[in-house]
């Protein structure tokens, strides 16, 4: 099963690669795939790239969604 995750790009430089945090972790990420990526973007990071684009409610939802699937899994 593949997972993409949302994420905010941070930082981004000339090479197409940059820094996204997603839940609180930043990580190293390959934003070649993203025209005119800059920071405060949001974007579905999978396997190391940014494969697409979303706007921040749909993040914040997505974000929420994958909070909720993880409590329910705790009890």
């Amino acid at each position: 099963m593949c997972l993409g995750i949302p994420a905010k790009i941070i930082s981004l430089d000339e090479n197409g690669q940059g820094e996204v945090d997603y839940l609180g972790t930043r990580v190293r990420t390959n934003l070649s795939f993203i025209e005119n990526a800059r920071p405060g973007d949001w974007v579905i990071l999978h396997a190391g790239f940014a494969i697409s684009r979303l706007n921040e409610d749909e993040a914040q939802e997505t974000l929420a969604l994958l909070r909720e699937l993880a409590e329910s899994q705790d009890s």
